[in-house]
């Protein structure tokens, strides 16, 4: 039994080094055209299954019709919810026209 213990502790650990930052893009017409950037964090509870504040990417983009939008969890977004043990869960949205 204490080599079972032993092996599954082993293994969350590993499981926990091996996770990593998850992003995710969606062109809109042509893509972005220029360098502008608008940043706006998405807030989950529960481990991000409950949505309480998610962004507007077209309401990011200002009315244009050419953007690319880039969702992702940043190391601060998996810092904030390793530090609330999930219960807060970020994510970044990144609109670039």
């Amino acid at each position: 039994m204490k080599k079972f213990s032993k092996l599954f502790a082993m293994l969350c650990v590993f499981s926990l080094l091996l996770s990593s930052c998850h992003s995710y893009t969606t062109v809109v017409g042509e893509g972005a055209q220029g360098n502008t950037e608008e940043k706006s964090w998405n807030h989950y509870v529960i481990a991000g299954l409950v949505p309480v504040g998610v962004s507007d990417a077209k309401e990011m983009a200002g009315g244009a019709e050419n953007y690319t939008v880039t969702t992702k969890q940043s190391f601060v977004n998996g810092l904030v919810a390793a530090l609330t043990f999930s219960i807060y869960s970020p994510t970044t949205t990144i609109v670039k026209k």
